[in-house]
């Protein structure tokens, strides 16, 4: 073979190389996902042992696995008072370690409830539902307790629910849900609104759900919710348990005062506001006079006084219908207050609404002589003004017509507020839209026994709109703003024109609420007419 020949073999090569490799690169197929969950091959002690006399227990996979959200997660079932501890953390294992640290009650059956928190440690593949069980008694326990978790408000109970029983035993009384952790306890976790208690030993219990915050297995009324099936739960039982969850309502009760502007003190209230009176105890002060009113965010009342205080400290008595207590307080240095005056909305007036101002400091007088209110023809607009002392506003009220503009001006002095500080020039501008803009729902009540409170919420449960069935079990909402609307219809069983929520220590339910079964999606220049069967 010639030299010129080989030459040309083995470019040939070569490049018949380089094409193979070429062809080669590129990123090598990984095959299927994996989505088979991880499985168990041992589990020391077995699961479901009896005399069960171990501190440390594992539990063997397969392959790696992982721990998530553990603390959401896991029930003990009794809960314990020292928590065991759980390996790995943060990390992935082919085993589970759990470390118990308590002392075990004899003759008891536990059940350790994973829920969703095992799994592999490439795609999160869950190992559903993980329950290891043991006795430390000769049997295991193999009763249950079903049934399903609701809301009182919302149209469906939120997340992780610890539903539990307590013995009724000769030590029971119905203040042990704030101070004591409950006999057996499971958990809705997040996908489910059914509950099943398993693993419990004949008797009689109280059933109760919680909300529980802290996840301390006692009722906190300031933090959680609570819920609770009136009788006695005798096990066992075939029958399905319903619990309907509720905020309890607190006391009310006003908290210790701050100074926060020279002539202003805040009062701090928990609970429902009730009609406060609040009086300086001082021989040294005489003549004071004072405004007391809300804050329009925070459960806060504001206590504007006058003429300043010279003593250093004095007793301040606080009095409503259910609350009463004096405080020993020491006046401070603060800021003054000055008079600020704005719209409480600007822009878009809806239908049906007033034009408000509010102020930094309490409205004591306005003169209407001066303040100048047309359209956009500078067409002067008759008006009614009226004063909400509670939260410190004016309302204009006037026939608000269609694509409309106004302007509302106020001349020096127009308003005097608590100090006799007065306004300097204002102008507010704000418009209308075309009814057209905006829809109507009418919603019929079939098998309604009124009163009820009929509301229309957002998406996230904000109350948009609310009307009043006293008379007619029909209610109009017009010109509302174009979104998805929930009904909600409240049993106004007391007819104070409000939701009541309930107690349990009185073991008062909360009132009705029931939900239309449709997101209700309002678009401009439509009409909705709904009907909404109550049950008795």
């Amino acid at each position: 073979m010639s030299i010129k020949i080989a030459r040309v073999l083995l470019g040939i090569a070569v490049l018949i190389f380089l094409a193979l490799g070429c062809a080669s690169r590129g990123r090598p197929s990984g095959g299927p996902k994996d989505e088979a969950p991880p499985e168990i091959i041992s589990e020391s002690p077995k699961n479901y042992s009896t005399n069960f006399n171990s501190d440390e227990i594992r539990i063997t996979f397969n392959e790696f696995v992982k721990i998530k959200d553990l603390q959401k997660q896991l029930i003990i079932s009794p809960p314990m008072e020292n928590q065991p501890i759980i390996t790995p953390v943060g990390s992935a294992s082919r085993q589970i370690k759990i470390k118990i640290l308590d002392t075990l009650k004899a003759n008891t059956t536990y059940a350790f409830n994973f829920g969703q928190s095992i799994v592999d440690n490439n795609e999160d593949n869950p190992f559903q539902y993980y329950r290891y069980v043991f006795s430390t008694g000769e049997t295991i326990d193999s009763l249950s307790v079903k049934g399903a978790v609701f809301d009182a408000e919302l149209r469906n109970a939120e997340p992780f629910i610890s539903v539990m029983l307590y013995e009724l035993d000769s030590t029971y009384t119905d203040s042990i849900v704030f101070k004591e952790k409950p006999k057996y306890v499971t958990n809705t976790l997040d996908s489910l609104k059914t509950f099943s208690i398993d693993n419990i030993k004949a008797g009689k219990y109280k059933l109760v759900a919680l909300k529980d915050e802290n996840g301390n297995f006692t009722f906190q009324p300031k933090q959680d919710k609570i819920g609770f099936y009136e009788g006695v739960v005798t096990v066992p039982t075939d029958s399905l348990y319903n619990i309907t969850l509720f905020k309890e309502a607190i006391d009310f009760k006003v908290l210790k005062p701050s100074q926060v502007a020279e002539q202003r003190i805040q009062f701090p209230f928990e609970g429902t506001l009730e009609d406060v009176d609040i009086k300086v105890l001082s021989d040294s002060i005489k003549n004071l006079e004072y405004r007391i009113i809300r804050d329009k965010t925070t459960d806060s009342l504001y206590y504007w006084y006058k003429p300043k205080i010279e003593v250093d400290s004095a007793l301040i008595e606080v009095t409503s219908t259910s609350f009463s207590n004096t405080f020993k307080y020491k006046f401070r240095k603060a800021e003054k207050d000055s008079l600020q005056v704005n719209p409480l909305k600007s822009g878009t007036l809806a239908f049906g609404d007033a034009f408000e101002l509010e102020a930094s400091t309490p409205f004591v007088k306005i003169d209407t002589s001066k303040i100048n209110f047309i359209d956009k023809d500078s067409v002067k607009v008759p008006y009614e003004f009226e004063l909400d002392q509670l939260y410190n506003r004016y309302k204009f009220k006037f026939e608000v017509k269609e694509s409309e503009q106004y302007k509302m001006q106020l001349l020096p002095s127009a308003l005097t507020d608590f100090y006799g500080e007065v306004n300097d020039t204002l102008n507010f501008s704000f418009r209308t839209r075309l009814k057209s803009d905006y829809g109507n729902i009418r919603v019929s009540l079939i098998n309604a026994k009124l009163p009820h409170i009929v509301q229309l919420l957002d998406e996230q449960g904000n109350v948009k709109y609310e009307a009043y069935a006293d008379e007619y079990p029909v209610v109009d909402f017009t010109d509302i703003e174009t979104r998805k609307y929930q009904i909600r219809v409240v049993f106004d069983a007391n007819k104070n024109k409000r939701f009541d929520s309930g107690n349990f220590l009185k073991k008062i339910k909360p009132e009705r609420v029931s939900y239309h079964p449709d997101i209700i999606d309002v678009r401009a220049n439509f009409d909705y007419n709904e009907t909404l069967t109550l049950e008795d």
